[in-house]
C-alpha cells in the first residue's frame, strides 16, 4: 500500500490544469452502452475509478480504442449481457459505486440489468432507492438475490411521471438513460440539475434523444427507438478546481488554474470568497494570489458564518472537506454543516492532532476556530479515509510544519490524476513511497 511523504511549509507557484470531471465521466462513459455506434469522449480523467469503469466496459465486450490517455472511442455493438451476472463482474463492480450507472443504459437497450452493492467511499449511507424506484415506475421489476445483487427486468419500459424523493445526481442520470428509449414521455420533477446532468442530457440529445428542460429540475423526455454515435468533451473537474483554490490559500501560494470552466462553477468561487480568499478571473483562468492572511466573513448581523451543502445550484458536498481544512488557518470562525453524509467529517480528528481548533458537534456539523496563521499545523502520520478527506489532509500536510506521511493514498488516486507529479511541478515537496 503506497503512501505520500510530504514536507510542508513550502510556498507553491505556477499554473495547473484541472482534469476532466470525475463525476461526469462515470455517467457519460456508461451512456456509450445506449448505442451500437461509435462514441468518442475526450478530456477523460486518468484516475482509478474511471479506468475501472472503462475496464468493466471492455469486459462487457465493448470495443475500446484509446489513442491518448484522455481520449476513448467506444463501440458497444456486441455487448455480452450475461457478463453482468458473473462473479468477475460482481467482484470488480463492487469496488466502484459508479458501476450502478450501467443499469439505466442496460435497461433501456437490453431490458435487463444488475446492480451490485455500492462500493466507493465509506462516508455514510448511500441509498439506491431513488434509482430502483425510478426504474420500477418506468416498468422494471427488481429482485434482490441476497448475494449482493439487485436483478432488474424490463420487457417494456413506458414513460411516466416521476417525483424524485431526493435530487440525486446519479439517480437522475440513471433514470434519464433508462427513459430515453422508453415508450412515450417521461417527466422527472425534483431532478438534479448539476452541470454533470446538463452535460449528459446535451450528449444524449446529440445522439438523437429528445430531452427538454435541461438545466432545470423539471425534465421532459420523449422516448425514441434508437440512438446514434456522437463526440463529447468532459468539463473541467469543479471539485479539483475548488481543491486547488484551497491549496493556494493554505500554502500562501500564487497559483493560476487554467481553463477552469468558470461558467460551470456556480456558487463555488463565492463560497471561497466568504472565507476571505482572493480570486482573480482572467478569461477562463482563475488566479489565486498569495495571501498572508484571509479572514472569514460573518453574516450581516454579525453571526458566525455557516457553510452547508445543498443540491445544485447550492454548494457541492464534495468540497466541504476542503472548506473545513482551509478554515483552520483563516482568521475567524465558521460552522461546517455536512447534511448529506453522516460520516464525512470524521477525518477531523487527524486535523486536531495537527493542531487545528475544531469541535465536532455531531456527525454532520463541525465548528472551526481559525488559527489566523498564528500557529501552524504540524506534520503527523495519518491515513486517507476517502477521496475528498484524503486531499484535504494532503492540503493540510502541504501547509504544515515538518514531515507528514499519508497512508491509503489509493483513495486519493481514485479521484485525482497524477496529483503528486502535478504538485511537484508547482514546487511541492511530495513523494510517493
Amino acid at each position: 500500500m503506497n503512501s505520500f511523504e510530504v514536507i510542508g511549509g513550502k510556498k507553491l507557484k505556477g499554473e495547473i490544469v484541472p482534469q476532466g470531471a470525475k463525476n461526469e465521466a462515470l455517467q457519460i462513459i456508461s451512456a456509450v452502452l445506449l448505442t451500437s455506434q461509435k462514441v468518442t469522449i475526450t478530456n477523460i480523467p486518468d484516475i482509478l475509478d474511471v479506468n475501472l469503469l472503462i475496464e468493466l466496459l471492455g469486459e462487457l465486450n465493448v470495443k475500446i480504442e484509446r489513442p491518448q490517455r484522455d481520449t476513448c472511442i467506444f463501440q458497444a455493438d456486441d455487448v455480452n449481457v450475461d457478463y453482468l451476472r458473473s462473479d468477475a463482474y460482481k467482484q470488480k463492480s463492487g469496488r466502484l459505486r459508479g458501476s450502478v450507472m450501467l443499469a439505466g443504459p442496460m435497461l433501456a437497450r437490453f431490458r435487463k440489468a444488475y446492480i451490485p452493492k455500492p462500493g466507493g467511499d465509506k462516508i455514510g449511507r448511500r441509498r439506491l432507492d431513488t434509482h430502483i424506484i425510478g426504474f420500477e415506475k418506468l416498468g422494471a421489476s427488481f429482485n434482490y438475490s441476497g448475494d449482493g445483487f439487485f436483478e432488474l427486468q424490463a420487457p417494456n419500459l413506458k414513460g411516466t411521471y416521476l417525483m424524485l424523493d431526493e435530487p440525486s445526481v446519479t439517480g437522475t442520470a440513471n433514470i434519464i438513460m433508462a427513459a430515453v428509449m422508453a415508450e412515450g414521455t417521461t417527466t422527472i420533477y425534483n431532478a438534479a440539475c448539476e452541470p454533470y446532468i446538463q452535460q449528459l442530457c446535451k450528449m444524449l440529445n446529440r445522439m438523437g434523444a429528445k430531452i427538454t428542460g435541461i438545466g432545470s429540475n423539471l425534465l421532459n423526455i420523449e422516448g425514441v427507438q434508437s440512438l446514434g454515435g456522437t463526440e463529447h468533451r468532459m468539463l473541467p473537474d469543479m471539485i479539483e478546481i475548488g481543491s486547488f483554490i484551497g491549496l493556494a490559500a493554505m500554502t500562501q501560494s500564487d497559483i493560476t488554474i487554467k481553463n477552469a470552466g468558470i461558467e460551470h462553477l456556480g456558487i463555488i468561487p463565492e463560497k471561497f470568497k466568504q472565507l476571505g480568499i482572493q480570486l482573480n478571473f482572467k478569461g477562463d483562468d482563475i488566479h489565486v494570489p498569495a495571501q498572508e492572511v484571509y479572514e472569514i466573513q460573518t453574516f450581516l448581523d454579525g453571526g458566525v458564518l455557516t457553510i452547508y451543502d445543498h443540491p445544485w445550484p447550492g454548494f457541492t458536498p464534495d468540497l466541504l472537506s476542503i472548506v473545513l481544512v482551509v478554515a483552520t488557518q483563516a482568521r475567524g470562525s465558521v460552522l461546517i454543516h455536512q447534511k448529506m453524509f453522516e460520516s464525512r467529517l470524521f477525518f477531523v480528528d487527524k486535523l486536531i492532532d495537527m493542531g487545528a481548533q475544531i469541535i465536532l458537534c455531531d456527525p454532520h456539523r463541525a465548528a472551526v476556530v481559525g488559527l489566523g496563521r498564528e500557529q501552524k499545523l504540524r506534520g503527523i502520520q495519518m491515513s486517507s479515509p476517502d477521496i475528498r478527506a484524503g486531499v484535504s489532509l494532503l492540503i493540510a500536510a502541504l501547509s504544515a510544519d515538518g514531515k507528514s506521511v499519508i497512508q491509503n493514498i489509493e483513495q486519493i488516486d481514485r479521484g485525482y490524476q497524477y496529483i503528486d507529479k502535478r504538485l511537484q511541478a508547482l514546487g511541492a515537496d511530495i513523494k510517493r513511497i
